[in-house]
């Protein structure tokens, strides 16, 4: 990370510079920790360039110039999504940042960052990589412009973009490069994407079909006759060619089109005939080879997308755009694409084959420093303290939630790591990482419970075009046996030194309850009283629009719960997780989820407003207002979208209708909706009456200024006021806070009211 680093290793240079708007920290979750152990393993020398300041670009030139390339990301997360909240206000901490301080990166970081690059050294290659840049690779809609914008390739001015878990396209190019091949001439890289003139092609024997012949109805195509005597080019639907029944007219049955006198053939007619014949004659061909013979075509196909032109003013291509680039998600099948900008074209290569068992190990099995770098001295790195104790076992999700970017990044087949692998991590938690006190703070991935789950027929799975294997259902293919994780949990827990495993991802429960044995495991050794999971919402219109399951599996997957708690002699409680505002969501459907919540008394901290991050189909949902999961037309589905400020704040206050500060803005929906039926004072009712207390900022003599300020996230419905300090020397000084009954701002307290 510095000159002097460089100079007590000895080198003069570096093979590659990375680049991150991160804060550097030597552990396998940081991203550029990652691929820089990866990438010294290979034997190249490699230097970070952590959150360097993009106002000039000195401080891409703080490691010299790179022999090879720049590997520039945005860092763990996008930057606009690290920076901004779904309000589209400023976020107070970052979390990737020593001592979480916001401001120590752009917007659009990984553009900022490559321009920077380009500019310190013209001449030196720029690789962009992260998930910001596969969220970006082709025209999508920013929700913080709230327009379409270019893929960040041209925007950034960088040679090749890699997308989705790159480590093995990343390796074949810095290997390439050092072998002294021309980065312009590495265009057959799977996860890899460029830009090139309109219209190329890797080679002549390559075809492109356009996106719209795909995914809209068109003529039907009669089968080949085998026993037509017309050459297939020439043969045309009668109704399209009326002078082909005259021809026909003019020949023997059979025959049409062969001249003559009718019934009689001559020598010469029946040569003609011979040579049709002849020209019709058809080759059986053996399954293997047709089916060899159609993957070669396929391979050799590029489907050309709607243009960014297109579609940045028309919803509908908009739509249609991202309802193909998602059915060319599976590895397995996926064609090549293509979508003009302007008088160039960015190409997509399919997506990166996934990583067998031992190349994921490979991976993480590097020797990380599990630390952040020295030069940080004692700052507090939030995402660090997260983390520090935990270990990532798979990556990948096949649940397809049209919310959740992790499938356009890491793919839907789950890349898993062997057992002796964890195993061996988690020793060198034990033994390397400063504070572990005995526990390991999760055992998980993007989804706990999907390790080594698979299709069961490798075959069904190259070909599968579903977009999520357990929604409307579970997939019948799909392996549901939680045996190996149930073993992993097992030999984690013997360990010695290891006093709890504690699992903290997020759980798929449909998935859970197929294997009762492992909600037993998981709920009697792995639960630190709290258990996360996500239904997301509880009505059948937002659950489609999401494709979340229903009800029924999370009330399956409850009593589950409570059960195995009961049996362990333990009071552990579900923490469900819900989202408001998504696509598909009416006022109806919140406040219906409000009651669903108030039945069961569960009174929310933690609430989340849909956010539309790049690529994500709920986004495409949002912006188009049209439902990608179906065929999309100008008359297709109309979504129901959420955009106004003051709706997504009321679908929000809606998750917590027992906070104070929410009342009014419930109160007036209630009654705009008709439902003053729920406003009240018994358990039937959603809200009371009146507003229930409402803190106030107060006086050291007691008097209330009449300024409001926002209530703690807490029920404080019922609760007694907190007690006041005095603070003689400043009366007029704000000294804390008491709980009075709504009043108008100008109406002081009564006189002995705490």
């Amino acid at each position: 990370m510095s000159r002097a680093e460089m100079d007590t290793l000895g080198w003069d240079s570096c093979d590659v510079i990375l680049v991150t708007g991160d804060a550097y920290i030597d552990h396998p979750s940081f991203g550029m920790a990652l691929v820089g152990r990866l990438l010294e393993h290979q034997g190249f020398r490699v230097g970070i360039i952590s959150q360097p300041d993009w106002h000039s670009a000195e401080a891409f030139r703080v490691l010299g110039k790179p022999n090879l390339y720049f590997g520039v990301t945005a860092g763990n997360m996008d930057s606009m999504v690290n920076r901004y909240t779904s309000d589209r206000k400023i976020r107070s901490e970052d979390a990737y940042t020593p001592d979480g301080d916001p401001n120590k990166r752009p917007d659009r970081a990984l553009v900022v960052y490559a321009q920077r690059a380009r500019e310190a050294y013209p001449d030196t290659n720029v690789v962009i990589g992260s998930i910001e840049a596969s969220l970006r690779r082709i025209a999508h809609y920013d929700y913080w412009s709230d327009k379409v914008r270019r893929s960040v390739l041209p925007d950034s001015k960088a040679d090749i973009l890699l997308f989705g878990n790159a480590e093995r396209a990343l390796v074949d190019l810095t290997h390439r490069l050092a072998a002294g091949e021309d980065i312009k001439d590495i265009r057959d890289l799977r996860g890899t994407a460029f830009m090139t003139p309109p219209g190329w092609l890797p080679s002549a024997d390559w075809e492109e079909t356009n996106s719209i012949k795909l995914d809209t109805p068109g003529k039907v195509e009669a089968h080949t006759d085998p026993y037509a005597m017309i050459p297939e080019k020439e043969a045309k639907c009668s109704t399209d060619a009326p002078e082909a029944n005259a021809n026909a007219a003019a020949g023997p049955v059979g025959m049409p089109g062969i001249a003559g006198t009718p019934g009689v053939i001559n020598a010469a007619d029946a040569d003609a005939a011979i040579n049709v014949v002849k020209q019709q004659a058809i080759r059986i061909m053996s399954r293997e080879e047709r089916q060899a013979m159609l993957k070669d075509k396929h391979l050799r196909t590029v489907i050309r997308l709607p243009s960014y032109e297109d579609i940045k003013d028309d919803p509908v291509m908009y739509a249609h755009a991202s309802r193909v680039f998602h059915l060319e998600a599976n590895p397995g099948n996926a064609k090549a694409l293509v979508q003009a900008h302007g008088n160039r074209d960015v190409w997509l290569n399919p997506p990166p084959l996934p990583l067998a068992m031992d190349e994921m190990d490979g991976v993480y099995d590097r020797a990380y420093a599990r630390a952040p770098h020295p030069s940080y001295g004692k700052a507090r790195i939030p995402a660090w303290e997260m983390i520090r104790f935990s270990v990532n076992i798979m990556r990948g999700c096949f649940g397809g939630c049209t919310f959740c970017s992790i499938t356009e990044h890491e793919g839907r087949i789950i890349q898993s790591r062997s057992e002796p692998s964890i195993l061996r991590e988690i020793e060198e938690i034990r033994d390397k990482v400063k504070g572990f006190t005995g526990t390991i703070s999760d055992l998980g991935g993007p989804t706990a419970n999907m390790y080594r789950l698979a299709c069961k027929d490798k075959k069904i799975e190259e070909s599968c075009r579903r977009l999520s294997c357990v929604y409307p259902s579970i997939c019948s293919n799909l392996g549901t046996d939680h045996s190996k994780l149930i073993s992993l949990y097992r030999k984690a827990r013997a360990i010695p030194g290891v006093k709890k495993i504690l699992v903290s991802s997020g759980l798929r429960y449909d998935l859970a309850v197929r294997s009762p044995e492992y909600v037993k495991e998981l709920v009697t050794h792995h639960v630190g009283g709290l258990l996360k999971i996500a239904p997301e919402h509880t009505e059948t219109g937002p659950l489609s629009k999401m494709m979340k399951p229903g009800m029924g599996a999370y009330d399956e997957f409850k009593a589950m719960f409570h059960k195995y708690s009961k049996e362990a002699g333990k009071e552990q409680y579900l923490i469900p997780y819900f989202i408001a505002a998504h696509p598909g969501t009416t006022d109806e459907d919140m406040l219906n989820l409000a009651l669903w919540l108030k039945k069961y008394d569960f009174k929310l901290d933690q609430v989340q407003t849909f956010m539309p991050t790049p690529m994500a189909l709920a986004t495409t949902m949002y912006h188009t207002r049209k439902n990608p999961l179906k065929k999309i037309t100008a008359d297709s589905e109309v979504v129901e979208t959420v955009r106004a400020g003051k709706v997504r704040k009321l679908h929000k206050a809606f998750l917590r209708y027992h906070a104070p500060e929410n009342w009014e803005i419930i109160h007036d929906a209630l009654i705009r909706m008709g439902r003053r039926d729920l406003i009240g004072s018994s358990d039937r009712h959603l809200i009371p009456s009146r507003q229930p207390l409402l803190p106030v900022a107060s006086t050291a003599t007691g008097i209330a200024n009449g300024k409001r300020i926002a209530a703690p996230k807490m029920n404080t419905f019922g609760k007694k006021p907190v007690p006041r300090t005095t603070a003689a020397a400043n009366p007029a000084r704000v000294t804390s806070l008491s709980y009075n009954a709504a009043k108008p701002k100008a109406a002081p307290a009564k006189a002995g009211r705490k």
